[in-house]
Order: structure tokens, then sequence, then C-alpha cells
């Protein structure tokens, strides 16, 4: 039997990385409640183990006395001296051995359970202690199983949970295959700490690209901002402390080396790498692009910025199901509106207004009218003057003769500063 439980002692440090001092104790305080179950609650109890032989004591405290009434909790003289109690007075409490094959089936049970969630605990605060401060490391592990839609994954000793919010909704997965992912928090639950995977996370990215690039793990280069899609597309913003070294460069390695490595992880998500500036409207030329813009415009007060592009451009500023211009907005922490270039059109009707009001003041003419003799080709006082009261007629034939004669002489005795043409 000794030698059965130093074979379990070896395979719990080896395969669980349970230190050996940690199991005996817990065996010692699984054996002392079972063996309280069957000598009774009261009594003093004491379990001792010997870590070389696997040899386990049990020892109770009695009390000497005369004559015995509990022999659970007492012993007489005779029976003490016969223990090799030889300095045993009446009166006195002793230390003696009890039989452990005599614990009964109960205390067998009381020992399993209590051993079970001994080992449980100690597993537990393991797992707590070496992954509290890894938090934001990448590791890697194996598709164990799967409950409902998370993915638990073996890391070794230790188990993580890929839950479905943390899934890269572009990626299959199956039992076996081998994935990495970000940790990104060991949670305490009632079922005890519980290591959270991430492959979706933002920082999953991150942290490939700085095991990657050696100016990011060094600090020479900085991810100023970065915004993902996961599975779809990444905006990253890198700039550098040294004017001599170019952080996209950087990033993207000798003919690509070094981003091909991390989009073949990612599972060919695009990525995209500019230089990051301190003036938004530089930051969003270079955030949207292949996109060119036409003009931007920034208002400060709303923290929104309104992107103008021709229609060649339209569908590359929005993107696919919109993702430019959203991973834009995320990235630069700005409202971002995309909006289709229509300065032709547009500036036509507000000359052609500004026109029409500026008649209609100058002839002192309502609105209607002024647009009427604009439309007929007459867009100044000049051309009203220099036209005969016959064209007038012509032109304006829903005019009566009385308002264009008046028209007429109205133009002649203006002399002002013609609005421009239409």
């Amino acid at each position: 039997m000794s030698q059965e439980f130093l074979a379990v002692l070896e395979y719990m440090e080896k395969e669980k990385g349970i230190d050996r001092k940690q199991m005996i104790a817990a065996v010692e305080q699984a054996l002392l409640s079972a063996a309280r179950k069957s000598f009774g609650p009261a009594k003093d109890l004491r379990i001792q183990m010997d870590a070389k032989t696997g040899q386990i004591r049990a020892y109770a405290a009695v009390k000497v006395v005369a004559h015995v009434t509990d022999p659970h909790e007492e012993i007489n003289l005779a029976t003490a001296h016969k223990r090799r109690l030889l300095n045993a007075k009446v009166g006195d409490t002793v230390e003696i051995e009890v039989n452990t094959s005599d614990l009964g089936r109960i205390a067998a049970q009381v020992f399993k359970q209590t051993i079970n969630q001994n080992i449980r605990g100690i597993e537990k605060n393991m797992i707590f202690d070496e992954f509290k401060d890894r938090v934001g490391d990448i590791v890697s592990g194996v598709v164990r199983r799967f409950e409902r839609s998370d993915i638990m994954v073996d890391l070794g000793k230790f188990e993580a949970i890929m839950p479905a919010r943390e899934r890269v909704p572009t990626e299959e997965y199956n039992q076996g295959d081998r994935i990495r992912g970000v940790i990104l928090s060991v949670e305490i639950t009632p079922r005890g700490p519980q290591i959270i995977m991430s492959r979706s996370h933002p920082d999953f990215v991150r942290r490939l690209f700085e095991l990657e690039v050696n100016e990011l793990h060094d600090g020479t280069v900085i991810v100023k901002g970065l915004a993902r899609e996961a599975g779809y597309r990444t905006k990253i913003a890198v700039a550098s402390k040294d004017d001599k070294i170019d952080p996209v460069g950087a990033c993207v390695g000798l003919r690509g080396s070094r981003v091909k490595n991390i989009v073949r992880e990612l599972n060919n998500e695009k990525i995209d790498l500019f230089r990051w500036s301190d003036n938004v409207r530089d930051l969003v030329i270079e955030s949207m692009k292949p996109a060119k813009l036409k003009s931007i415009h920034v208002d400060e007060a709303t923290h929104r910025i309104k992107v103008i592009v021709d229609d060649e451009n339209l569908s590359l500023a929005i993107g696919r199901r919109g993702q430019n211009a959203r991973l834009t907005a995320k990235l630069t922490g700005w409202d971002i509106d995309v909006e289709k270039e229509e300065i032709q059109v547009k500036g036509f009707e507000q000359k052609l207004e500004e026109v029409v009001t500026s008649l209609s003041k100058s002839l002192e003419v309502d609105h209607d009218t002024a647009q009427k003799i604009v439309i007929a080709g007459f867009g100044s006082m000049e051309g009203l003057r220099e036209a005969d009261l016959s064209d007038l007629k012509e032109a304006l034939p829903d005019l009566d003769e009385e308002l264009i004669q008046k028209i007429k002489e109205k133009a002649n005795s203006t002399i002002a500063t013609d609005p421009a043409q239409v």
C-alpha cells in the first residue's frame, strides 16, 4: 500500500505539477476528516505521514484514568504501560496510535470526497498563481472538447476556455487542432479560477506583432492605434521613437516576411499598416486608403468628421459592409460620415438661387417672378437693360405687359453691381 501511495504522489507531482508537500498535507487533512468521522468529532486526532516510505500513522489523545468509562476518550494506567507509556500517571493526557484499518466504509468515503476537494483546491490555486500575471500573453493549446459554443483548450497542466464571443467567426475548430490565443483574463468563478482565452480580441494581433517585430518588443516602434473586426480586417497605426527607423517598414519586414507570418496565423485576415499622425485629418487620410478623399470637414464640437469622395472612391471609402469607415472611426475615436461628392449640381442650384434672390430685391418683384426672369435667360440687370421690350414680352409670356414694362424701367434706372452669371 505504501509503494502504491508513493507512486500516486510521484504521478501527481509529474503530471499535475502538484508539489509533494502540498499533496501530503492534503492527504493528512483528508485522513483526519475520515478518522474523526469514525472515532468521533470530539477526539483529538493527529495524522503523520512519512514522505519517504509512504507509511501513514494516526494518533489520538486520550486521558489516563483508573477506571475507563469511555473507551474512545480514556485509557487505564495498565494499558498505557503496555503501550510503552511508562511515565504516564492517572490524570495525564497521552497520545496512542490508532489502527487506521478499522476506520470503516463511511470513513473511507469521507476520505475520498475530502481528498478530491483538496486536490481541486490545490489545482485552482495553482491556476490562479501561475496565470494571474500572464494576462496578455499568447499561449498555445489543443482543442479538447466543445461545451455548447465554448471551446475547451488543453494548455498542458491546465485547461482554458475560449467563449463563443472570443472566437473568430470565420474560423472553424476541430477536436485535436492546435491553436494559439491571448490570455484575456483569469476569472474567479464559483467553480474556481477560469482562464479565458481569445483569438478575436485586438490584443491578440498586438501581441503577435510584438513577438514578430523586435522594434515593437524593445519599444522603438509603438502601436498608437489598433482597430479590428476579427476574421476580416485590422487597421494598425504605428509610430517610431527613432527618426531613422520607418515604423511601417519595421512591421512589414523584408519583402513582407514579418506581416506575412501574422496574416498566416490569422487565416489571411487583411491588415492595414500606416504611420500614426497627431493630426486627425492626416490620420483619417492614411486610415481610409486606398480610397482617395476629395475633402475632409472636421467638427470639433460634435467630434465628427465628414469625408467627401467622388463616385469612384465611394465604395472603397466605405469598405465591405462598411468596414473601412467603421474601423477608421474606432481607431481615431471620431464619428466618420462618408458622403458622395455633389459639388457641381449643388453649386449650380446655389448660384441660381443667389441670382434669383438678388434680382427679386433689385427689381422689387416676388421670388417666383424673379425666377421666371432668370430661367428666361436674363440673369443680370445688365442683360435686362440691353434687352428690347419686345424681347422681354416674347421671353416672358406668363407676365402681363404692365409688369414687364415696370421691370424694364427698373432695370434701366438701376446702376448696381450685377450678381454672378449662371
